[in-house]
């Protein structure tokens, strides 16, 4: 009987991290492969200031777990979180990130637990009820991405602002990474990818040094725009998958070696 694929993990390292210590807890076979290198934001000033006028934003709406911790890690020592904000989280774990830092999960909106996707269209079914004209909201972010939720605010109404709390860029593999990165490219069908974002996607096709046999290849995404990323770098399977953890892991043990 063929083994069961090895999962390689393409979060940010400190992501990565824990999804491969809860899928090997499930007797899961997964390393680490973070294809998205994340670093908070070199000049702290815009955070702060943000930080100074959150008692005047009705909502903070994070976009990911790396946006919620540079955000705390630049907070003023006299800063708390203001009783009146609500802080919003594209999915369940910048929910748990939030948490962890000390927002009371009273003041935490985010998508349905049974959401089909984790992502800003989802977050909005949570805030569509409310009256957002002439109310601030925040956007805490990296620098760029996605302005559907900011321009859906701003029709409704919202004055929205935005800052940029961290970076990302392609990554710069260590010894380690590199040998994982070579045997998963000549062994693709040993290999299972779980993608939770397209911009890794761009990274792998840009330092696949050698040519890859793609259409071998599988792999887990997320959402359907991650999902048509892979297609389109040439993965021969992807399996579309909700980003919880219980989802993600019937899904690969699923999946026939």
């Amino acid at each position: 009987m063929s083994e069961a694929p090895r999962v390689l993990v393409t979060r940010p390292a400190r992501q990565a991290a824990d999804w491969v210590a809860r899928l090997r807890a499930a007797g899961i076979d997964a390393v680490a492969l973070p294809l998205i290198e994340i670093a908070c934001a070199p000049d702290a000033a815009p955070v702060q200031a943000a930080w100074e006028r959150l008692p005047s934003v009705r909502l903070a709406v994070f976009v990911s777990p790396n946006a919620a911790e540079c955000f705390f890690g630049a907070r003023p020592s006299a800063a708390r979180w203001p009783a009146g904000t609500r802080a919003a989280a594209v999915g369940p774990g910048t929910s748990r990130v939030l948490r962890e830092l000390g927002v009371d999960a009273g003041q935490i909106v985010e998508p349905a637990h049974d959401a089909a996707q984790f992502d800003s269209e989802a977050l909005w079914q949570q805030l569509r009820g409310a009256d957002w004209h002439g109310q601030h909201v925040l956007i805490v972010r990296g620098d760029g991405g996605r302005e559907w939720l900011a321009e859906t605010l701003r029709a409704h109404g919202a004055q929205v602002s935005a800052v940029c709390a961290y970076r990302r860029r392609a990554p710069r593999l260590d010894d380690a990474q590199q040998t994982i990165l070579d045997r998963a490219l000549h062994e693709p069908a040993r290999h299972l990818w779980f993608f939770s974002s397209s911009e890794a996607i761009a990274n792998l096709g840009a330092i696949a040094a050698a040519p890859a046999d793609w259409p071998q290849a599988r792999a887990l995404a997320t959402h359907p725009r991650i999902a048509e990323s892979a297609r389109r770098l040439g993965f021969g399977e992807v399996v579309q998958v909700r980003p919880d953890f219980g989802a993600v892991s019937a899904c690969i043990q699923s999946i026939a070696p």
